[in-house]
């Protein structure tokens, strides 16, 4: 079928911010998108998929100056950088787009002074908190725990000249939208964050531009000012399919928009469904079709830091496992709408067992048995009793059946369900074998055509599966149908159970697809990619090495102290002092607060007394990690409630200038209750 003669089907990913080196969470979401962009087209869709980097800002600027290069410079290097891990991890986007594109940011002036023209976009000022990493202002009820809601990082003052976007005059333009369409804003609990948190209690006026900083699109008619980050990182989705704000569009973007999926990470869903909506409204353009706030996958012993050497990126991992196998593993490992994990031990646990175990002995066991007992000659005899049938069918009925769910899986962007679904096949074909017994049958001659029969339906299952298997991994699905001499079988011809040629001959010498892996050996290999990455830490900046250990009195380094300067407070009187009650605590439970990114609820034992204290640390510690820890407690702090949990007490935190944070604890054990002075 010609494309066109297909319906059209536009998905993109956020671009990638270009402040570094994409990690394997920033490296799951082009996979992901790359899953489904395949599958589509395997649907018969005519798929446009699109990528690329997010280039300007004030951290760019600063980042810049830090390699003493220019901010085109430093983004060149990182903008091919992760273009690099797109193309290993195998992706097969259509366009690769540029903030610094010259047709981007002659578009994005044209939609700045489009919106300031019609009354959309006024000069005014701002003065509010702002938190450079996320290039985001924040009013003080915004922070959380004093810090910026997003990244936890701190905020600074900051005032200066801005324009800024009515967003109010569209708010319930937007509000209706959203209740008349359900499925734009995927998974639902994404849809009621934006709609109590922001959208029902009123839209505050966007700021979108900046003076403070060069780097940036400048606006046409007031060349002093900048294109504040989202109304040029966001306008990528149409200026990147031939956009013209004069009305001169491209044949792209007749064709394709409104997008049909924006595959997003949680974290930017708020503007995604919240800012995007409303500047095309005021644009008059249609509306994306839908926007899924996929979830993260984090590292396993917490977050991911290069000083520590626990970044886990994507090459390093290929090194080790191959890229199929990464796939599958951030593909299958990712929940629908919560965070997955992701360690060393887990992913040799799943290369071991599914891939190696599961698919690998599968494929390898068939074609061998295949060779043995005929030559690798694969005929349907359809030879068997009505005990042997029933065997059979059952097999064919969970192919068959199989290949349908993983078609509504995908269909409801369950990718890992999807997966999974694939996977029945493979582990009802290994069930089958056990039950027909092969080289049972082989010892029998009356048994032949039987034999033949089973060996038949494996490698139809297989192919099956194989063809199924190519949105997800798709070398190894052109692994698989090249050893069975099969081509890949359309989804429109996976109704039937039967197609392979009868006849048709396997290869000779099927190949390993995945072996086995030994767990010391790729911890090994690890620790040798930990010490890689902490040596370039420490080369990139020396002050990054600081040992992170829970007791530095174990790791030998207790004299190896940074330091840093902050703003002193006002000075106080020791009776200011004295007001306050310190004393060590014992977290005797601690649990996430589920209506925050941010907070930890802890239970914490204080002599006799339990206290329920909420903190902002969920970036740096796991509950679990909490659990028997003593800290230092201000116990005497008036009770507030936090994300609508009360809160009877503050743990005290040391904090770095790049706002790591470390509970404080006593230097030797001391009983619960032990006061502090």
């Amino acid at each position: 079928m010609c494309n066109h003669c297909k319906k059209p089907y536009y998905i993109t990913t956020a671009i990638a911010y270009t402040s570094g080196k994409p990690h394997i969470g920033n490296t799951y979401e082009i996979v992901l998108a790359d899953s489904i962009a395949r599958f589509k087209r395997e649907q018969g869709f005519d798929v446009r998929f699109q990528t690329g980097t997010d280039e300007h800002g004030q951290k760019i600027e600063e980042k810049a100056t830090v390699a003493g290069v220019t901010p085109k410079l430093f983004v060149d290097g990182v903008a091919g950088q992760i273009r690099t891990i797109w193309d290993l991890m195998n992706t097969s986007y259509d366009k690769f787009i540029r903030t610094t594109d010259p047709d981007h940011e002659e578009q994005v002036q044209k939609i700045f002074k489009k919106l300031y023209d019609q009354g959309d976009i006024y000069k005014g000022y701002y003065e509010g908190l702002y938190c450079t990493p996320c290039e985001s202002f924040f009013t003080e009820s915004q922070l959380a725990d004093g810090k910026c809601p997003d990244c936890n990082g701190p905020v600074q003052p900051a005032k200066e000249e801005a324009y800024f976007f009515r967003m109010s005059k569209y708010a319930q333009r937007l509000i209706d939208h959203i209740n008349s369409h359900p499925e734009f804003i995927q998974p639902v609990s994404r849809k009621n964050e934006m709609m109590n948190n922001f959208l029902l209690p009123g839209l505050q006026d966007l700021c979108v531009s900046r003076t403070s900083f060069t780097w940036g699109i400048p606006v046409s008619f007031d060349p002093k000012h900048v294109t504040y980050v989202w109304l040029d990182a966001l306008t990528n989705y149409i200026t990147g399919l031939g956009y013209d704000c004069d009305g001169n569009h491209g044949e792209l973007f007749k064709t394709f928009w409104p997008a049909d999926l924006h595959l997003i990470g949680k974290d930017i869903i708020r503007f995604h469904t919240i800012y995007w909506p409303i500047f095309l409204m005021a644009l008059d353009l249609p509306l994306p079709k839908q926007v899924f706030g996929h979830p993260w996958l984090l590292q396993g012993d917490g977050k991911m830091s290069k000083s520590k050497g626990n970044v886990l990126y994507a090459d390093d991992l290929v090194s080790i496992f191959g890229v199929d196998a990464v796939r599958y593993f951030v593909l299958h490992e990712m929940p629908f709408e919560n965070d997955g994990v992701i360690t060393w031990e887990l992913m040799v646990e799943r290369m071991n067992s599914d891939l190696a175990n599961i698919l690998g002995n599968l494929v390898k066991r068939t074609i061998s048995m295949s060779n043995q007992y005929f030559g690798g000659v694969i005929e349907n005899k359809a030879k068997a009793d009505e005990e042997e049938a029933a065997i059979d069918q059952d097999l064919k009925t969970v192919v068959l059946a199989a290949v349908k769910k993983a078609q509504e899986k995908m269909d409801e962007l369950r990718v890992a369900d999807a997966i999974t679904a694939i996977f029945e096949i493979f582990r009802r074909s290994n069930k089958y074998i056990d039950e027909t017994a092969p080289w049972v049958l082989a010892k029998d001659e009356a048994k032949k055509e039987r034999l033949a029969t089973v060996l038949y339906h494996l490698v139809e299952a297989i192919t099956i599966g194989a063809s199924l298997l190519e949105s997800f991994m798709p070398e190894t699905s052109g692994k698989i149908l090249e050893q069975l001499h099969a081509d890949k079988r359309l989804l429109s011809q996976m109704d039937q159970f039967g197609l392979y040629p009868s006849g048709n001959k396997v290869t000779e010498e099927p190949q390993i697809l995945f072996a086995r892996l030994n767990l010391k050996d790729v911890l090994g290999k690890a620790e040798e990619i930990r010490q890689a990455q902490a040596a370039e830490a420490q080369k990139e900046d020396p002050a990054a090495n600081i040992p992170q250990e829970e007791n530095p009195e174990e790791t030998g380094n207790e004299e190896k102290t940074g330091a840093i300067d902050i703003e002193p407070k006002p000075e106080i009187t020791y009776d200011d002092f004295a007001k306050l009650q310190f004393q060590v605590g014992e977290i005797i439970a601690c649990e996430e607060v589920k209506k925050s990114k941010k907070l930890l609820c802890s239970q914490v034992k204080i002599g006799s007394q339990v206290r329920q204290i909420v903190s902002g640390i969920k970036a740096h510690y796991s509950p679990k990690e909490m659990v028997g820890k003593k800290v230092m407690v201000v116990v005497n702090l008036a009770p507030r409630k936090m994300a609508g949990i009360l809160s009877e007490g503050m743990l005290l935190c040391a904090e770095d200038e790049k706002g790591n944070l470390s509970l404080m604890k006593p230097e030797k054990d001391m009983p619960s209750g032990a006061e502090i002075c």
